[in-house]
């Protein structure tokens, strides 16, 4: 339910725990900047968007500078194995008796807007909501994505962002997913080569 804008009882959750290997950075992938660390980026678009009752991150042994910047704003941090970002997550909504919006940590572009439009689109009736992206948009952008599902007689991507109604929750597994199509660059863009991040300066 909406008072003012903000969806009282929906958290906000950002994975912030990858390692980010493909990028070959010395550096931890959520840390790179663009206008301010990634991570901070996605997390205030989530903040300052007025949806969520609160804001958290979930971090791993994989990214404790990544961890470190967090907990120096003041976000609140849920601490994972740094396993899988399944089992990563599952553990952690285990914990939790709310809605929850969760997002890659790596989309750079994401802003308050696009949040909003995302979360006025959440059924609590379903369980496991998936934002995705047509595969036609991806490649528009200048993108590819190795991991492609089939929705509405198209090809789509996952965005890494889901809505959850995590009371219904008992396990991942054999969750009937629910999928909403969001062609939009603020969320189809998430950093995962050199080249993502070359892409970045002509976004």
């Amino acid at each position: 339910s909406f008072t003012d804008g903000v969806c009282v009882n929906m958290i906000g959750l950002v994975m912030a725990g990858g390692k980010g290997t493909r990028m070959n950075f010395n550096d931890e992938k959520l840390l790179l900047v663009h206008k301010k660390p990634i991570i901070l980026q996605v997390v205030d678009s989530l903040k300052n968007s007025n949806c969520f009752s609160k804001v958290s991150a979930i971090t791993s042994p994989n990214s404790p500078k990544t961890k470190k910047l967090l907990q120096k704003n003041n976000i609140e941090i849920y601490d994972s194995s740094g396993i899988g970002y399944v089992e990563d997550l599952n553990l952690i909504l285990k914990t939790i008796d709310d809605d929850v919006l969760v997002t890659s940590g790596d989309l750079p572009l994401l802003d308050t807007g696009i949040i909003q439009k995302i979360v006025s689109q959440y059924n609590s009736q379903k369980i496991w909501t998936s934002i995705l992206v047509t595969s036609k948009f991806l490649t528009s952008i200048g993108f590819k994505s190795n991991y492609s599902i089939n929705f509405a007689n198209q090809k789509c991507h996952y965005t890494g962002i889901s809505l959850i109604n995590s009371k219904k929750i008992f396990s991942l597994e054999n969750l009937d997913e629910n999928y909403i199509i969001i062609d939009d660059k603020k969320i189809a863009f998430n950093l995962n080569t050199k080249k993502d991040y070359a892409l970045l300066g002509t976004a």
